[in-house]
């Protein structure tokens, strides 16, 4: 609860309530613009999205994470990491090194794996593979698991699975998850 703006939220479910309603507030913001590769591929706009999911409620949003956590890169090499990354997915766009939903999905997973922020890494990896997918790339966004699994332990399961997978290297699990 360290750095939470809103001192009435007393349960899970509030936290829940108002990071949703936050997050609502950031797509609006996505939804109403043109982006070009060149504007969502930087760091800034990297961290904007994740304060404007997060800055109503945590007075973290948007900074990079300066302790270490059990994942992710040493927090003093979350910048070269992002930077090495936004680079790479400029180029795999540039030279078509994958199809369009496989660039985004790449990206998603490795920016999970940089792991930038204190928290809500997950949500805004995926929100940024679907901005990827439809500012960039002119295609739905995805669906992450909500037309084939329809309890959210089992979506979950499924998805921290394929994202183990793609850390091993596979993958098609995390491309099939996002897809259904």
């Amino acid at each position: 609860m360290e750095g939470l703006k809103i001192a009435s939220i007393s349960t899970k479910a509030e936290l829940d309530e108002f990071e949703r309603m936050n997050i609502e507030d950031a797509l609006r913001w996505v939804l109403g613009k043109k982006w070009e590769a060149e504007k969502i591929l930087t760091e800034n706009f990297t961290c904007d999205l994740h304060h404007r999911m997060y800055g109503k409620v945590w007075k973290w949003a948007g900074a990079f994470r300066t302790t270490a956590k059990n994942i992710g890169v040493p927090a003093f090499g979350i910048p070269v990491a992002l930077r090495q990354l936004l680079d790479d997915t400029m180029y795999w766009i540039q030279h078509g090194t994958f199809p369009p939903d496989e660039t985004a999905i790449q990206f998603k997973h490795r920016l999970v794996s940089i792991h930038c922020f204190p928290n809500g890494n997950g949500r805004h990896s995926r929100l940024m593979a679907d901005i990827i997918a439809e500012k960039i790339f002119r295609l739905p966004v995805f669906t992450w698991g909500h037309l084939s699994y329809h309890n959210s332990s089992e979506a979950r399961k499924i998805y921290i699975e394929a994202v183990k997978a793609a850390d091993r290297g596979n993958i098609n699990g995390l491309l099939d998850f996002a897809r259904g």
